[in-house]
């Protein structure tokens, strides 16, 4: 019989703050390429649809295609281990995309990441949602998720300093090493609850699985589950949509500032950091809070919410692409930034409630395959190809008008979000009997 012990809430509090860090190393070791986009191009001689190919589907592919079946094992094993797995080797792949000296390499490295990456946030949410009871779930959400937009923040920082006075490898170097450190610490330190502790289980194992424990179903399942709850349909198509502007802006975001406004890729890192990582950081919390308090009178508010940030979103990236002054630009972007991140807790919370907790690992990795294919997958190469096409007619320009058009699915998002609210009381039901 494994051994037992108490989950106290200081011990869930300090591994929802490990898994934050994680989270923040996930995001620094994948966004960092997007401040150092414009020297690779140039060293490796490559186009914007290369580069968009690169930090698009060829991460986002291997990332979303490894999601699904490290999560099947994340629903049977320990998810401590798992992340510690993954967290060890993206970081070896990020620092040894520091390394290459062709873009075939480069593109390598980055898969390494992507399928590395790919091991972390189902296994977090599943265990967040063990940690973490129902009427508290989406501000833990939230606050997990800050990890998002403080891993931006100190990628652009970082990198941004780093490459203009180190160059763009060391600064692969400088990021992917500490990774190390921090996969040792979680498997060391982080306990595996039991499925569902939360919602009422109380045994602790520390070792792969709980003794005891029902056996997560089969993907088709899952599958199935999924498939009639309506909301989570609309709710996925939302969340894709909207991440689709999201990662455009994140990807080419830096690239935009430097072709069209001319600025040095050391202060434009650290203008993008303070606004993307504490404007983000705000509005995920802002999002959480909400989203559990409107919500436990009405469920549907997990969702208006959203869709009503999404839209008061596009009007301030849309000032941000048409001044022509970097500095307006840039502080018009601070409640863009906030707005975009209102729906990460709401988001990741519903659908971890709306299938019983031995799907919850796989329900979050079927998520983020439709939010990852769509979003990081497509638009960041859609922005090159845009880029190239236009840059005949517009020049250095070019990347303006490519952002401005692909950040136009947030009206659909919004319309999606909608959609899901109509459903999601009765869905939620539906979890609840089964």
């Amino acid at each position: 019989m494994p051994a037992r012990t108490t989950l106290t809430p200081a011990y869930a509090r300090y591994v929802l703050a490990l898994l934050f860090v994680a989270y923040v190393f996930n995001f620094i070791d994948r966004q960092i390429l997007a401040i150092l986009l414009q020297p690779i191009k140039e060293e490796l001689q490559v186009s914007d649809t290369a580069m968009g190919l690169l930090t698009g589907i060829a991460f986002a592919l291997f990332y979303t295609c490894a999601g699904i079946p490290i999560a099947r094992l994340a629903d049977r094993r320990s998810r401590r281990t798992i992340i510690a797995v993954g967290l060890a080797a993206w970081s070896v792949m990020t620092a040894a995309s520091g390394m290459v000296r062709t873009f075939a390499q480069l593109a390598v490295a980055r898969i390494g990441v992507g399928v590395g990456e790919a091991a972390f946030v189902p296994p977090a949410h599943s265990l967040i949602s063990d940690y973490f009871p129902a009427e508290r779930r989406a501000t833990a959400m939230a606050v997990f998720s800050l990890g998002v937009h403080v891993g931006l923040a100190f990628g652009f920082v970082l990198g941004g300093w780093i490459a203009q006075f180190f160059g763009w490898r060391a600064a692969f170097f400088a990021v992917g090493v500490p990774g190390l450190i921090l996969a040792v610490v979680v498997r060391l330190t982080v306990r595996e609850p039991a499925r569902g502790h939360a919602d009422g289980a109380r045994d602790l194992s520390h070792g792969a699985a709980v003794s005891g424990a029902p056996a997560s179903e089969p993907l088709r399942v899952v599958f199935h589950i999924l498939r009639t709850r309506r909301a989570f349909r609309h709710l996925a198509l939302a969340a894709a949509l909207h991440s689709f502007g999201g990662y455009a802006f994140a990807i080419w975001g830096p690239t935009f500032f430097v072709r069209v406004h001319g600025m040095m890729s050391g202060r434009l890192g650290t203008w993008l950091g303070a606004i993307l990582g504490v404007g983000g950081a705000a509005g995920a919390i802002l999002g959480g809070v909400l989203a559990d308090r409107l919500g436990a009178r009405d469920a549907r508010w997990q969702l208006y919410v959203p869709a009503m940030a999404t839209v008061l979103q596009i009007p301030c990236a849309l000032v941000t692409l048409l001044w022509p002054s970097p500095v307006p630009a840039l502080l018009f972007l601070i409640p863009s930034a906030m707005a975009s991140a209102i729906w990460f807790g709401p988001v990741f919370s519903l659908t971890q409630a709306l299938v019983p907790p031995t799907m919850r690992a796989t329900a979050s990795a079927v998520l983020l395959f439709v939010i990852n294919l769509i979003g990081l997958g497509i638009a960041p190469l859609a922005v090159g190809i845009l880029n190239d096409r236009l840059a005949a007619t517009y020049g250095a320009e070019a990347i303006r008008y490519s952002l401005m058009i692909v950040g136009f699915a947030g009206v659909l998002a919004a319309l999606h979000f909608s959609l899901a609210a109509r459903t999601i009381r009765a869905d939620l039901a539906a979890a609840r009997r089964a």
